[in-house]
């Protein structure tokens, strides 16, 4: 078994199983956007959990055997780039990265293309590609965006390692717990995500997409003309929302 899925109610939670290592090959990479994509469009479901088997290797990455076989740096990943979620352009639900080991390279990206990290207390994240002659590419990216610029230059091109704990400290992870209750932390998060209406959450991840570019002082125009947003405001789940408050009750969100 590559890949493993499970739905659980509103949450789909998604495994990566490879021995030793969890590494991703092309296949697995194109298998996973297929995964990720029929989740961004299945009704039923609002959040999506990310995970690996065991507890050494949350995934070490590209996989370098492969590699050795001739696979391509530049691969076909499929339509959500590396790990299904690198390059996932249409995202309107969260994906939660539960790290339950060592998140190495191409591993650590797919963790950085999270919505949000959930991270056993003995997972560790680094980013050897420098050190193999290759680019961290999508880290590249990410992550001069998360950390101080020089720590950051620090882990792209020498390859220092960061503890969960650290990671924490630096807000790359949401939360650190042991090892038996990492899923259980990262199911209880996703089912808080589950109590606030399926609009605005898409609505908020595509506005700090929108935004991420955008000024202070420019940036309410943009916000206030945003499809995703006009439709979150004046959806019915927006009266339903107000509704239920003054009745003193759980909302019933339709989505719409």
């Amino acid at each position: 078994m590559t890949i493993d899925t499970n739905r659980n109610g509103q949450i789909l939670e998604v495994t990566i199983d490879r021995p030793k290592a969890n590494a991703i090959d092309a296949p697995t990479s194109r298998e996973l956007s297929l995964i990720f994509e029929s989740f961004m469009l299945d009704s039923q479901l609002r959040v999506a959990i990310l995970t690996g088997a065991g507890n050494k290797f949350f995934s070490a990455g590209w996989d370098l055997n492969a590699a050795s076989e001739g696979e391509a740096f530049e691969s076909d990943y499929g339509i959500g780039g590396f790990g299904g979620i690198c390059e996932l352009k249409f995202r309107p639900k969260p994906i939660i990265a539960a790290v339950n080991g060592m998140a190495v390279g191409g591993g650590f990206e797919i963790a950085l293309a999270a919505d949000l990290i959930v991270a056993a207390e003995h997972a560790t994240f680094f980013l050897p590609e420098a050190t193999l002659g290759l680019i961290a590419d999508n880290a590249t990216i990410r992550l001069p965006k998360t950390l101080p610029v020089n720590l950051a230059r620090e882990m792209l091109i020498a390859g220092r390692r960061m503890t969960a704990a650290e990671a924490q400290s630096w807000g790359i992870v949401n939360e650190v717990t042991t090892s038996d209750q990492l899923l259980p932390v990262a199911r209880l998060l996703a089912e808080k995500i589950c109590d606030s209406a399926p609009l605005s959450v898409a609505a908020v991840l595509e506005l700090i997409r929108a935004l991420e570019n955008v000024s202070t002082a420019d940036a309410m125009p943009v916000l206030r003309n945003n499809k995703a947003y006009q439709t979150a405001i004046n959806s019915e789940d927006a009266k339903e929302g107000t509704t239920a408050h003054g009745e003193k009750r759980k909302p019933n969100w339709q989505g719409r």
